[in-house]
Parts: structure tokens; sequence; C-alpha cells
């Protein structure tokens, strides 16, 4: 009974502690979304997230087959290493693979794991992989011409039946180890890139390959996918949230003017909060600092509101918040231009606030009368190029963006070997490579060109009129056909030059 007491009486106290766990994560997670009122939002795909290490194989599969499988080489057993944290991992992941890519390329390979855009490459796999199917409690598995089995010593007795089944399809994204014979028996590898069971399997087929006695292809498959969902970037996806509550107010009772519209948060990059300048203040009294840190949260939450803005108070507004922009520290310039730009309205009140210099309103000028001449692009419009490519916005997504990256870094790359200083890369990826339209065949202003009768310039021809209607006006049975001055029809003839001519 003292057991069973003590017994329950620890399972009141764990209640008891979870229960304030509870609740103090409620009121941190309260008191972080209380600040900025946000609505946080995701997006997750259909299928399960899959291993980075997998994407990441399948970048340097796009980049050489070679590389592919020196990366999986290299990260066969990568279990045995990696027993820390999800960061480390990925950590691992990019120290692996810089071993075989340029720093340019590893940057590309850091931007495809964070689009996850080779994600649904894994999971295709995987779903062929399901289509098998997977013989039941294996890992990872081998198939010998549509006959499956995880039992290596089984793979022998296999082969020497396996031509009297035959082959599988291959598709073009199969990774097939360079073999000399391939009219071998073909060898499909399931299995997940760096666990153990892989490992084994791997081996073993290395071995077969490289004496040519089977064709070697692997495909990814995770035995235990993971529960989560593959997080999505969000760029080009549009989320409308509609307010359903209607309320009645009186316009003739509303002072605009008197309202603070800046809607600016606690851990705001924006410095200046109703005319304090806390960056500074921090500076000059560091010794106040959590005093100014409440004056801040308190002006913060005493100015959150939106009020529209008189007509006057738009005129400068694009320069102001260009003037902003340029007024913080060059570290942190885009993330005050992203915090401005995506929460513009709830931060236009303060940027009113801001003086704009003679020296940024006449560059600013200068650059729209530039890009207009140019590019022909208008006051308000934007443009994205990369390395002199124009990106239409309205058609391009993240993923063709980084395929133009990946086609230019190769471009980049291939110039660097030919041992061209990267000034000299840029004039030339500068040059329009691409032919030029003509407006004619033959410049027959050249001095080449001889006309034998000019229906224009000879005088025989004056007394013709020169509308070409005059070829439909109606004539006696009989007659001839009027003549217009107008060239509908021309003959060319092309005379080799006079050497040629003397040498015949």
């Amino acid at each position: 009974m003292s057991a069973l007491g003590s017994r329950e009486a620890g399972v009141g106290t764990g209640r008891r502690m979870s229960i304030a766990v509870v609740l103090l994560a409620g009121f941190l997670v309260a008191t972080v979304s209380g600040d900025s009122k946000a609505v946080t939002t995701s997006l997750t795909t259909k299928w399960p997230s899959t291993p980075l290490l997998l994407e990441a194989s399948e970048f340097l599969a796009e980049e050489s087959q070679e590389k592919f499988w020196d990366f999986v080489e290299l990260n066969q057993d990568i279990e045995i290493d990696h027993t820390d944290t999800d960061l480390s991992y990925y950590h691992l992941i990019l120290k692996r693979a810089g071993q075989l890519l340029s720093p340019i390329q590893l940057s590309l390979l850091k931007f495809s794991l964070s689009l996850r855009s080779y994600s649904a490459t894994v999971h295709s796999f995987q779903q062929i992989a399901s289509n098998e199917p997977p013989p039941s409690g294996c890992p990872a598995f081998f198939s010998v011409h549509g006959e499956k089995s995880c039992d290596p010593e089984s793979l022998k007795a296999l082969l020497e039946n396996a031509s009297d089944r035959p082959k599988p399809h291959l598709f073009k994204g199969d990774h097939r180890f360079p073999t000399s014979n391939p009219d071998a028996p073909i060898v499909i590898l399931y299995g997940e890139v760096g666990s153990g069971e892989f490992a084994k399997f791997h081996q073993l087929m290395l071995a077969k390959a490289n004496k040519g006695e089977i064709t070697y292809v692997l495909r990814h498959f995770v035995a235990n996918p993971s529960r989560s969902k593959v997080f999505l970037s969000g760029y080009g996806v549009e989320l409308a949230i509609k307010n359903q509550e209607y309320k009645a107010k009186d316009d003739t009772q509303v002072q605009g003017a008197d309202v603070n519209a800046t809607m600016i948060g606690e851990n705001d990059p924006v410095d200046e909060v109703q005319g304090f300048l806390f960056g500074k203040l921090k500076t000059l009294y560091p010794e106040l600092k959590e005093q100014l840190k409440e004056l801040r949260k308190h002006l913060v939450e005493s100015t959150n509101e939106m009020a529209p803005l008189k007509v006057w108070q738009m005129q400068d507004l694009s320069y102001q918040t260009a003037a902003r922009i340029l007024a913080a520290p060059s570290v942190d310039a885009l993330t005050v231009m992203r915090d401005l730009s995506q929460n513009f309205p709830t931060k236009a009140r303060s940027i009113t606030r801001t003086v704009v210099n003679s020296e940024i309103r006449r560059e600013i000028e200068e650059n729209q009368k530039f890009f207009k001449g140019t590019l022909g692009l208008q006051p308000g419009d934007s443009a994205l190029f990369i390395n002199g490519l124009h990106i239409d916005l309205d058609v391009q997504d993240i993923f063709s963006v980084f395929d133009v990256l990946r086609n230019e870094a190769r471009v980049m790359e291939g110039l660097q070997s030919l041992k061209i200083e990267t000034p000299f890369i840029h004039d030339i990826l500068k040059l329009n490579v691409q032919p030029s339209d003509s407006d004619y065949a033959v410049d027959i202003r050249s001095p080449a060109v001889n006309w034998i009768n000019n229906l224009e310039t000879d005088g025989r021809y004056s007394s013709w009129p020169s509308n070409v209607q005059e070829l439909l006006r109606p004539t006696f049975p009989g007659s001839s056909v009027r003549s217009a001055r107008t060239s509908t029809t021309s003959w060319s003839l092309w005379t080799p030059p006079m050497r040629t001519l003397q040498s015949c």
C-alpha cells in the first residue's frame, strides 16, 4: 500500500509538473505573439519529410554521377558520426559535400536544401520502392529482375537464373554505377544512404559491379519515414485573410491625424520610436539598458494603431522609405528593407517623419531616368537581373531562379577553368550572345549591288503611278494590265567576283 501510495503521489506530482510546464509554455507563446499580433502560417507537402542527406545526394547527381557516387561513398555510414542534433547533422552534410563541391556550388547546395527542391525527387524513389513492394521487416533490400530479397547470401542464387526473367525498366533519374559490362544482370538496391544496413549491401554491390558481374542501380528507400511533413518556402504563395467582423462607425468623428499609426514590435529592427533613438540612448546610457527597454516597450504598445495618412504625407513616402533603409547599418540594411516592405501599411506613419536629404533625392531621380532610358522601367516598377539576364517576376518562381543561378555558376566556373580573371568574367557575362534581329537580308546600300533597272529613280518609269491600287483598276478586254511604280516582284542575280571569272 505504501508503494502504491508513493506511486500515486509520484504520478500526481508528475501531472502537476506537466501542467506547470504547459502553462509556462503557453505564457511564453502568448508573450511572444502578443507583441506583434501576427498570424503564423506554414506550408507543407502531402508527403513525409525526406532526409537532407538524400536530397544533397540528388543535388550532386545533377552535377555529375561521379560526384554522386563519391558522395555516397563518403556518407555510406554517416549514422556512426551523427549522434548529436539535427543542426550538427546538417553541418556534417555540408562538410562532406564541401570535399566534392566548389564554394559557389556549396552555397547553391545550402540554397537547395532550404528550398527542399529535391524532396520530391527522393519521395519519387520512395513511391517506386513501395510499388515493388519491399519485403517485410527489411530496412534495405535488393531486386534482381523482379526477385526481391534482403539476404546477402541469396544474391548469388538470384543472379544465376536472372537471365530467365526480363530486365527491369530503368528510369532517367536512376543512379547507375559505372560498369564495363552493360549486359550483366541488373541489381537494384533500395536503401537509405548513411544507414548501417545500406553500407553492408553497398559494399557487396560494389564488389560485384567492379568485377563486371552486375549492373548496380541505386534507389532511395527510407524504411521508417518521418511523421512530419516537408515545410516549403512561401515564395509565390498568397494567404488571403478576411475579417468577418463588421463595425459601424461615425466617420465624421475619426481624427486620423491625431492617431499615431506606427506598428512596431518589441524586437523590431527600427531604431526610432516616437522620436526616441533608442540605439543611441543605449550607447550613451548603458547602465539604463533595462529601463530603456521598458520605455520602448511602453511606447510601442501605446502606438500600435493604424490610421489613414493625409495626401501631403504620402508625396515623399517612397523617398523616405529609401532613406530609412540607407540610414540603417550595412549589416542590417536588408533586414530593415524586408521589414518595411512586408509591414509597410503599419510602418508608414513612422516613415513620414524621416528626413530626406537632397543627395538621396537627386540620386534616386538620376537612377529613374537612367533605367527608364536603358531598360524601359518606369518609376515604381521592379525588375530582377542576374548577370544581365532579366528575370520576369510574373513568370519565374523560386525554383526557376535557382536553375538560373546554377547555370550561371557553371558558366562562371567554366570561364575560371580557362584562367580568366574575375573582373573579365563579369565583362564577358555582360555580353549579348543572343543573335540580333536584322531588318534586312541584304544591305542594298552597298556599292556591290548593281541595279539593272530602278523603278524609283529611272526616268522611263516616272509616268507610272506609285499607288499599288492601280493594279486593281479595271481595263478593256485585250489590254495589258496596268503597271504601278511599286516593287512587287524583283529578281536577284548573284555573280562571282571578277577574279574568279578571270580564273575560269
